[in-house]
């Protein structure tokens, strides 16, 4: 019998531990390319498709103040937020998913440029940039 609960506990732990999306990978190149198309004067877009060395399939793009219960309602995921946006002003959170699950992300400094809110896939990839 104690061997039966310890198997159980042991499944159970390792289905926790493989739910965990904490550790997802924040993408620091993909912040610095999208940084360089920012601060060109001439481009209105960014086109993710171009900067990304990753598999995804969905982009969801957060505006600052975004709490991460409605990040989350929006992935469809459980998704713990590193980035603490929900009490940021300075930064959009730039979330990638692959077959429902959440692979990378991004912060991308608001000082930069602001940007249109929208979701993303690989053919439908530009994040429109605002200028004042």
């Amino acid at each position: 019998m104690k061997k039966r609960i310890l198997l159980i506990c042991i499944v159970f732990f390792t289905f926790l531990v493989g739910c965990n999306q904490n550790n997802v990978q924040r993408n620091t190149d993909l912040e610095e390319s999208i940084y360089s198309v920012v601060e060109d004067k001439n481009n209105s877009e960014i086109n993710l498709k171009t900067y990304t060395k990753f598999n995804w399939d969905r982009a969801v793009l957060f505006r600052p103040y975004t709490m991460e219960d409605d990040i989350n309602k929006k992935l469809g995921v459980d998704f713990k937020d590193p980035s603490g946006i929900g009490s940021r002003d300075d930064i959009y959170l730039l979330v990638f998913l692959y077959e429902k699950k959440v692979v990378q992300y991004a912060e991308i400094e608001r000082q930069r440029g602001d940007f249109s809110l929208t979701e993303l896939t690989p053919s439908n990839d530009a994040i429109k940039i605002i200028r004042y």
